[in-house]
């Protein structure tokens, strides 16, 4: 049975997430402390008795995300399941395209952490608050979110920035032109369109400021070749080739994230299995929807983690 390790992206994020994880293994402890020292601040209070609000800010939640399910990778691991032995794949959804990267290998711990606090404040600070925004379309296809969002940018910046699964794709751009393509898209047939709690428009063409902040903070970082290939979110492909995971880490900033792709890829490059690492059990929903005979398992847990040696 083939097997893909896949990691969730923002919206995850829970307070208390991955405690359980540090009381009961040592070494997923050590990861919450590593992130701590290399963010110069305790991350793990705010994971675990902080309030949602500050939880939910981008430079918080995308470090927070990885730490934990950095944690389960640790966590299995200590129980004897590692990353080169039970997964021919790995990905992530946006920001868990760096903890895939870190699981495999090809970041290191603190370097992923400084990366996504960098990644986080420079995605916040591309556009001023309340000029973008980021909308779901729900029961249409990419194809047809990607007229929708061509027909509403009227001049402005509209594009599908999130195809998630066969019937939910996210466009992202200013917010006007958002709002047109909620009506355009209910007019074209959606189910539900609407406007998502987000900060800023993300995987578009307005965070090009923060995809050069990247392009300069990913310079100085080693990356190394993956121990299992990673398969990106903006070419729906595996990739191992350390300058290549470095561009297109870049590039994910402003491109689509392809996810619907990534697990129809995996799925006919023969992974059979998804398990989910860290927090909370999206990716294993959308993965259903796309890949309707997958197994999918969630790997939060210590419970879990037990459950995922039988």
């Amino acid at each position: 049975m083939s097997r893909a390790f896949v990691f969730p992206g923002q919206g995850a994020q829970t307070i208390g997430m991955g405690r359980a994880l540090a009381e009961a293994y040592p070494a997923a402890r050590a990861v919450f402390d590593e992130v701590d020292d290399a963010l110069g601040e305790k991350l793990s209070a705010l994971i675990w008795e902080g309030g949602i609000e500050a939880l939910t800010l981008t430079q918080n939640a995308q470090p927070a995300l990885m730490a934990t399910s950095m944690a389960a990778v640790r966590a299995l691991e200590a129980e004897g399941i590692t990353v080169a032995s039970h997964a021919a794949f790995v990905a992530g959804h946006s920001l868990g395209e760096y903890s895939a990267l870190c699981a495999a290998g090809a970041l290191g711990l603190a370097d992923t952490a400084r990366l996504l606090r960098i990644r986080g404040i420079a995605m916040q600070e591309a556009v001023p608050v309340g000029i973008g925004a980021m909308a779901a379309l729900l029961g249409l296809d990419f194809a047809a979110a990607s007229e929708v969002a061509a027909e509403a940018a009227q001049g402005e910046v509209c594009q599908a920035a999130n195809d998630n699964d066969p019937a939910q794709v996210v466009v992202s751009g200013h917010r006007g032109a958002v709002e047109r393509a909620l009506e355009i898209a209910k007019a074209k047939g959606a189910k539900r369109a609407l406007l998502l709690p987000v900060s800023a428009p993300f995987h578009c063409a307005l965070m090009q400021p923060a995809a050069h902040r990247m392009a300069e903070a990913l310079a100085g970082v080693v990356v190394n070749k993956p121990v299992v290939p990673v398969v990106v979110n903006v070419r729906a492909e595996a990739v191992t080739e350390p300058d290549r995971i470095r561009d297109l880490l870049v590039a994910q900033v402003t491109g689509s994230v392809r996810w619907r792709e990534s697990v129809l890829w995996m799925e006919g490059a023969g992974v059979t299995e998804f398990w989910e690492i860290g927090a909370g059990k999206a990716l294993s929903g959308m993965v259903k929807r796309i890949a309707k005979e997958a197994v999918t398992r969630a790997v939060g847990t210590p419970e879990d983690v037990v459950a995922a040696k039988g």
